[in-house]
């Protein structure tokens, strides 16, 4: 595998541990929000590009520092070789955290069957039905709803997450999103960060940022519905 970037620490990304985060290039959804847009285009011209032995190298001097590894993107689950690079990782010792867009239920059940995870974080754009256009052309929510039937079967930490990002998400989208959720240990709610995005023009016509206030009216229509929600 080919990763398109490496976080060397972080205290944020893996609940309760000190973590690193390996990017992967390429991503099926074309979120017009997303802050990573080179590596959800899948460039490879970028100076942050390593191979999986310098990953390795890395994870092998930090052990005793770091606590956990999070696979993040991009999308990683369109990588042939994510079962085994997390194979690997798992046996320097390293808990591994997948961060998904729940596109690819059958990776999920693999590396999950395979005990190749610990943890997955699930991001649900909008509501299921809602991807198209914005997010995937002629989307069929099937696979998402699968993905979150595996998750929430599973023995494993998990959680949900959704960017609050306008017009995708509104109170009607957070309610829809957390009944199909309901009893799930924790939804966070983020707030977009404008930066370098994807699709810049998207952010040329309307505010699409909710306030604070905002944001807390849409965690009290979560709230009831799952074990604990907050905002990021």
């Amino acid at each position: 595998m080919i990763f398109g970037g490496m976080q060397k620490n972080s205290l944020i990304d893996y609940p309760g541990k000190i973590s690193c985060v390996l990017f992967t290039m390429g991503c099926n959804f074309r979120c017009p929000y997303c802050h990573n847009p080179q590596l959800a285009r899948g460039g490879m011209d970028g100076p942050v590009v390593f191979d999986e032995k310098t990953a390795y190298d890395f994870l092998e001097k930090r052990k005793g520092f770091l606590e956990g590894v999070v696979i993040s993107g991009g999308e990683p689950t369109l990588q042939d070789d994510l079962a085994g690079v997390c194979e690997k990782i798992k046996r320097m010792g390293y808990p591994v955290k997948l961060d998904t867009n729940g596109s690819r239920p059958q990776v999920l059940k693999r590396l999950m069957d395979d005990a190749l995870v610990d943890y997955i974080a699930m991001d649900i754009k909008t509501d299921p039905c809602s991807y198209s256009p914005l997010i995937q052309k002629d989307f069929n929510p099937s696979s998402l709803l699968e993905s979150i039937r595996l998750v929430m079967q599973s023995t494993l930490e998990y959680e949900f997450k959704t960017t609050c990002i306008k017009p995708l998400v509104d109170a009607a989208v957070i309610e829809n999103i957390s009944r199909l959720i309901s009893g799930a240990p924790l939804y966070a709610l983020q707030q977009f960060q404008p930066a370098d995005v994807l699709c810049p023009d998207f952010f040329q016509q309307n505010d699409r940022c909710f306030s604070e206030h905002d944001l807390m009216d849409l965690k009290s229509i979560a709230q009831p519905w799952v074990g604990e929600c907050l905002v990021r």
